[in-house]
């Protein structure tokens, strides 16, 4: 009511925006407003002072939507040319479109600048209602509340996973990396302060094809995330209105990936905790394991080897090597079986044939008694604890 009053005394009319604490629409005119110091009677959120703005005859309900992104990496590319594109077609999404990103070397500056789209410098001042809704995906900072509640249908985020699962820098990664069989992508609205636990907006499952690589999975969430948010804002109104909280179990975090992560322990990690690990860090981080005291990396995994060395004289453990010559395979013997490498860097890249030849056909020549520490691979155990819990490749991290 004191909204009404007050609009007509400063001949201004009255706007409407959503919440961000709840479904609610509240009536709004530019200039500050003072609200009630109760809990909001739907959401029990304390209010408090609001800026709303009022820069239009009237605020939109419905697209095409003023959008401002912000975002880094290829991932956020993806959403950023269709919003991009969604200007000019039919079923026009986006009115307006500009940028906040942090380095001028970013895939989304760059794309912006070809496209001449507006580009903000991080962090932002005062927005003055220019924009209706945000866009987040992967940029990397928590978005303050004052920040936020500018933007009158909030600020969404496009999240490569099914929140609550894998909350975090990296939810791609870890999904490879424990082998999840089921992901998707998660269209979210931002809360401060957390990272990856405001309300969903829209989900979808995606199943995840055998031997598929973090870089693979990620190109192929990125652009149905795109597609999603597109969906999304088509129908904002109605999808916040809807809006559901997260799940408090089932929460996990997917921390950012390290090279202590890299360090193979053959004595714990089985066949497919290997091979999970080198789809999901290989092409950023080689695998990496000890050999006569120098740190040797495992390229151009060949997956599970079938040997067998019985009759032969020795009983392998984990760490022990076997060459291939028919597959040209270096097989490694690990908790429940043998994986094999193409290739190794040394001092330089080595075929398995090189390796084999060069530092190990000697040793290998005689079979009998305990393997022959040329024969050893060891795991960097300093190298892991040191790390601390948190890079454990066995261990399932629960929350972000």
């Amino acid at each position: 009511m004191w909204n009404n009053v007050k609009a007509k005394v400063m001949g201004l009319k009255i706007l409407h925006g959503f919440c961000n604490y709840c479904t609610q629409r509240h009536a709004s005119v530019g200039v500050w407003v003072k609200r009630t110091p109760e809990k909001h009677r739907r959401c029990g959120q304390v209010p408090g002072k609001t800026r709303l703005f009022a820069t239009r005859n009237s605020l939109s309900t419905e697209p095409p939507w003023r959008v401002l992104f912000f975002g880094t990496d290829d991932f956020a590319v993806e959403s950023l040319k269709l919003l991009s594109a969604s200007r000019d077609s039919n079923d026009r999404v986006v009115e307006s479109l500009e940028v906040v990103t942090l380095s001028n070397d970013v895939s989304v500056k760059k794309f912006a600048d070809q496209n001449k789209l507006p580009v903000h410098v991080w962090p932002l001042g005062d927005l003055q209602g220019r924009f209706d809704v945000g866009v987040v995906v992967s940029f990397g900072c928590l978005l303050r509340e004052g920040l936020i509640n500018q933007f009158p249908c909030g600020i969404l985020n496009v999240h490569p996973s099914l929140l609550p699962r894998w909350r975090g820098p990296a939810p791609v990664f870890h999904t490879i990396l424990h082998g999840d069989t089921i992901t998707g992508v998660s269209v979210m609205q931002i809360r401060p302060k957390r990272f990856d636990v405001g309300p969903i907006l829209h989900q979808e499952i995606y199943q995840v094809p055998d031997n598929f690589t973090a870089d693979q999975l990620g190109a192929t969430l990125a652009t149905k995330g795109a597609q999603l948010l597109i969906d999304t804002l088509r129908t904002l109104p109605e999808r916040i209105t809807n809006r559901r909280e997260q799940a408090q179990d089932g929460a996990t975090v997917a921390p950012k990936i390290s090279t202590s992560m890299s360090w193979i322990v053959w004595e714990e990690q089985t066949c497919v905790q290997i091979d999970c690990l080198f789809r999901a860090i290989a092409s950023r981080i080689p695998l990496r394991t000890i050999w006569m005291g120098k740190t040797i990396k495992l390229l151009d995994f060949a997956g599970k080897c079938n040997i067998s060395l019985s009759g032969r004289g020795r009983i392998p453990v984990p760490g022990s090597m076997s060459y291939q010559k028919e597959s040209n395979t270096l097989a490694v013997c690990c908790k429940d079986g043998w994986v094999g490498f193409k290739v190794v860097m040394l001092k330089k890249r080595l075929s398995a044939a090189d390796f084999y030849n060069g530092y190990l056909h000697q040793s290998f020549q005689n079979r009998s008694g305990p393997p022959k520490q040329e024969c050893l691979f060891h795991s960097n155990r300093t190298k892991l604890h040191s790390a601390g819990e948190e890079n454990s490749l066995t261990q399932l991290h629960a929350v972000h």
